[in-house]
């Protein structure tokens, strides 16, 4: 355990550089805080100390913003940066040398059973806002834009951005494309349409009300 304790404080220094000393990062990182309240949480719950489990999660949210659910399986050197809205669901599975920014969530899309949860694989990089959700695969070393909705599994070495999310890179070569300062916008689009078919029906009924009037 207290080897887990210092690989933990590496990772912040090695990923934060606001990171100035262990004594801070041991007293004020909330993502550090969550991490190592997740691991009693989860020693409980393999245990079948279904309630403790909970109640120990339950209290590292209430004092971090972060919700781990003490069933998800996490590797090592997880980084979650700021933290706060974070929430990793029961079927999560984080593989090693993960980071993770504030406001993302790995969930699930209704109420099935089993797996249904994300498993994002190694190296794998989720910017704020993001969310990950269902039963689905991220691969190792992608990363995954600010505030995308990933519904469908992600190939190794990719990037995902937009809404729901696209790869727009893979292998280090664009494969969409997308521009990245202009994603498309659903609700933007949903109202043109909706324009457009006002519009038409305008033109209709004005051409009904001319045919009335002649006749």
């Amino acid at each position: 355990m207290l080897k887990l304790i210092k690989e933990d404080i590496r990772t912040v220094f090695e990923r934060d550089p606001a990171a100035r000393s262990t004594f801070e990062v041991v007293l004020t990182y909330s993502g550090l805080h969550a991490l190592w309240a997740y691991r009693i949480a989860h020693a409980f719950y393999k245990r079948r100390y279904y309630t403790l489990a909970r109640f120990i999660s339950q209290l590292a949210r209430f004092f971090t913003g972060i919700e781990i659910h003490p069933g998800a399986k996490i590797g090592r050197r997880l980084f979650i940066d700021h933290g706060a809205g974070v929430v990793i669901g029961e079927t999560a599975e984080i593989g090693d040398d993960v980071t993770i920014y504030q406001g993302v969530t790995l969930g699930g899309t209704g109420k099935e059973k089993g797996k249904r949860h994300p498993t994002i694989g190694n190296n794998v990089l989720i910017s704020s806002g993001a969310k990950v959700l269902g039963s689905i695969t991220v691969g190792d070393n992608s990363k995954i834009g600010a505030g995308s909705v990933v519904l469908k599994p992600v190939p190794p070495n990719s990037t995902v951005v937009g809404v729901p999310g696209r790869v727009v890179i893979q292998d280090g070569r664009r494969v969409d494309d997308l521009d990245h300062c202009n994603l498309p916008d659903p609700v933007m689009e949903m109202i043109k349409q909706m324009q457009d078919e006002i519009s038409s029906l305008r033109k209709e009924l004005q051409e009904m009300k001319r045919g009335v009037t002649v006749e």
